[in-house]
């Protein structure tokens, strides 16, 4: 549990009564990479700024201040190590306002390393539902005692108009006590996000004098990976062999370019960004308007999400993005493995426009394989609207889309997205527990190949995919085994339980 450590006022030498500045916000972690962590928060009055940190949770014996007198903390610690747990307290120079064994955080793992990855992500949250509530819950439950790298906004994260008054009921408090503490954030804005009771929505697209931007942080210049944006409005990062991008589909930029208009900076940035990061195994990419949906909103007609599917998806599909992932419909759907579709609904043909006849579950059902792609070329993305982890309800005449293999209006949820190596896994996570839908891909699998050693020299042969085994030789369980190779050829076979996946290894012996 967080704990006050000092009492509510004291008194300086002379006598005089001091009033201790009261926490009201946070603490929440912002612009993580694997050797830094901004943590923020906001107090009642003016204060200066202490983190103490340490990786032992009785130690925290390292300082990092900001003597500048402020409600709106914000501190960076810097030094640290990749992958590593940081127990943290929250404070003044002499006072701390907050502390405990549950204020802790990892930093990011290293770009290209290929341990488990784990993103949570969140669309539509903030407007202090009891489906709100429970969709965190049973979110939370899922993770158990497992960490999550960090979570992601889709947008819309405080009704109805994102005013800062707004993102204090409906999100900070809701979340303060467990994910904002522990799990770095990076945020998306929405079109509830750009409301303004002052200027039209014109104008604070154009200025982004909102309090989204001003209570948050985003990785502007490339510290967490990928290309500085030098905005907070679109910003990339890297958590281990994933390479995210954060992109805003409401704002402008240079007072008039929209997310569809492919000439202008956000899109120019985009594919900068993609051509230097081709280098990364998995791409996902999010922001808030869905270009599939039939869900609260229809993607078909005039609008943002008909001209970012006609104008802009296509750009991603070329840079070979794997998962786009939106709210705004206040609803989950889930498509295929698609290639090649712009057009409104009724246009769709899935022997034309899905890459994979399978629906991706991998759970062992009717044709539940995974979707496979290959790394050369990169055909193949997935899009998930997961915009129910607060708003919830209400469908479009099309309703479900014909390019979704599944869609849920009636239930809410927050989707995980898990990541090993090779092997991407969505599930959505809803608000009474159940897991309904899942999804898997695979990258570079189902190999043959052949394999030249000594003779009476051991090989060690490994599976190309993650997940369970079944070797045909010595009735082998486990990713890799050791053979001898001879003078004869001999085919030794894995696959996995459901027959999805098979690597043939040729072991011959060279002279």
């Amino acid at each position: 549990m967080a704990q006050d450590s000092a009492p509510l006022s004291k008194k300086d030498p002379a006598g005089k009564v001091l009033v201790k500045p009261q926490l009201i916000r946070g603490p929440y972690l912002q612009v993580a990479t694997t050797n830094s962590m901004v943590v923020r928060w906001r107090t009642d009055a003016f204060a200066r700024s202490r983190v103490r940190y340490g990786t032992e949770a009785g130690k925290l014996d390292k300082l990092a201040d900001d003597s500048a007198l402020t409600t709106e903390h914000l501190v960076k610690l810097t030094g640290l190590t990749p992958g590593t747990k940081y127990y943290y307290s929250i404070g003044g120079i002499k006072d701390t306002l907050q502390s405990g064994p549950e204020n802790y955080f990892f930093t990011l793992t290293a770009a290209g390393s290929e341990g488990m990855v784990r993103v949570g992500a969140f669309g539509d949250c903030g407007n202090n539902s009891i489906n709100q509530r429970n969709v965190r819950n049973a979110f939370i439950k899922y993770l158990g005692s497992d960490y999550m790298n960090a979570w992601i906004l889709l947008g819309d994260n405080s009704y109805p108009d994102g005013a800062d008054a707004e993102l204090q009921a409906k999100f900070f408090n809701i979340y303060k006590d467990d994910l904002l503490k522990k799990y770095p954030l990076f945020p998306a804005p929405g079109n509830h996000d750009y409301h303004d009771i002052e200027f039209s929505a014109e104008v604070a697209q154009r200025t982004k004098e909102v309090a989204y931007y001003q209570n948050f942080s985003m990785p502007e210049a490339g510290e967490a990976g990928g290309v500085a944006s030098h905005t907070k409005a679109f910003y990339s990062f890297d958590i281990g062999n994933v390479h995210f991008l954060s992109l805003d589909s409401y704002g402008k930029e240079a007072n008039q370019f929209r997310i569809y208009d492919t000439l202008g900076p956000q899109v120019q940035w985009v594919k900068k960004d993609l051509e230097a990061n081709t280098n990364r195994q998995w791409v996902v990419a999010y922001w808030h308007h869905p270009p599939y949906t039939m869900g609260s909103h229809s993607s078909d007609g005039v609008g943002e999400l008909a001209k970012i599917r006609e104008n802009f998806i296509r750009i991603l599909e070329r840079y070979g993005v794997d998962l786009i992932l939106c709210g705004h419909s206040h609803d989950y759907e889930r498509s295929g493995l698609l290639q090649g579709h712009y057009g409104a609904e009724a246009s769709f043909n899935a022997a034309e426009h899905t890459l994979s006849p399978s629906t991706g579950r991998y759970d062992g059902s009717s044709n539940s394989c995974p979707y496979f792609k290959n790394s050369a070329t990169g055909q193949g993305t997935v899009y998930v609207v997961s915009g129910s982890a607060g708003q919830l309800g209400g469908r479009s005449a099309g309703f479900p889309h014909n390019a979704m293999q599944y869609s849920n209006d009636s239930v809410g949820g927050a989707s995980i997205i898990e990541v090993r190596g090779n092997r991407l896994d969505l599930k959505w996570i809803c608000a009474d527990g159940v897991i309904r839908d899942q999804f898997t891909m695979m990258k570079d699998v189902n190999k043959t190949v052949q394999v030249k050693g000594k003779k009476g020299v051991p090989l060690i042969l490994t599976a190309s995919f993650v997940g369970n085994y079944q070797w045909n030789k010595k009735g082998a369980t486990a990713r890799s085994i050791t053979v001898m190779p001879t003078s004869r050829k001999t085919v030794y076979e894995v696959k996995d339980p459901f027959s999805c996946v098979k690597d043939v290894f040729e072991v011959v012996a060279t002279k």
